[in-house]
């Protein structure tokens, strides 16, 4: 039998540790992605007993206050849900800069935001063209896994696996969808990176039409806040 030349046999072995080393990378990527599962599960499952837990907190209180004849005062509300209702038509420059900070560049596009004292300020200078409340639970949900796109190196990503949030927000301990979702609704100390990471929600057009938009929700319109009335409007819009 001929010899083998020795730089064929350099080359063979380097081809068997080349896959040794892959087969082994294999099996510790099934490990460990096996483990990434069981923990994003029990994740889940310890959110999904807080937000029951609450739920029933809430419950008590108010059968409490109700025994006591008294009303149950509902803590005030950390979150935000703003969506823009009507276009560029007759827009003064201020409220069209406004709307661009605000990231709502197009109509129907949506928003999460942070109740603050500069956030509210801002909503009320462009009122007449955003529908804004409190959304639930169920909501948050939807938009995020139904209407959800994250924004990776500028660019707008669907967000169709976990490593597309951990791969951006890993750092904050957000590692996959209901990490975010329990991060945006409690509004968590990296709901900035968070919120900024979700690329605006595009919205479809309400169900039936919107009319009398620049009138006040309280006056019979759509415009301005609806409190938790926002969900129910949200769900007319493909959520």
């Amino acid at each position: 039998m001929a010899p083998i030349p020795e730089l064929l046999a350099k080359k063979q072995k380097r081809d068997e540790l080349a896959a040794a080393a892959a087969a082994t990378a294999a099996v510790e990527g099934k490990k460990a992605a096996k483990a990434s599962r069981v923990a994003i599960f029990k994740k889940a499952e310890a959110y999904a007993k807080e937000y029951v837990a609450e739920e029933k907190e809430i419950i008590r209180l108010k059968r409490e206050a109700r025994a006591a004849g008294g009303f149950y005062a509902p803590p005030e509300h950390k979150l935000l849900l703003v969506v823009r209702i009507k276009g560029l038509n007759k827009i003064h420059p201020k409220t069209k800069k406004i709307l661009q900070l605000l990231r709502l560049r197009q109509l129907n596009m949506g928003i999460f935001l942070k109740v603050t004292k500069a956030t509210v300020g801002l909503l009320k200078f462009v009122e007449p063209y955003i529908a804004f409340g409190y959304p639930n639970l169920k909501t948050v949900k939807a938009l995020i896994y139904k209407r959800g796109y994250g924004k990776v190196n500028g660019n707008r990503i669907p967000l169709t696996d976990n490593k597309i949030v951990e791969g951006s927000l890993g750092k904050h301990g957000i590692v996959c969808m209901e990490d975010l979702v329990h991060e945006i609704m409690t509004v968590g100390p990296a709901f900035k990176q968070a919120s900024n990471f979700l690329w605006p929600f595009k919205l479809s057009p309400h169900v039936g039409g919107m009319h009398r938009k620049r009138v006040h929700y309280i006056e019979g319109g759509h415009a301005g806040n609806r409190g938790e009335n926002i969900n129910k409007m949200v769900a007319k819009m493909g959520c």
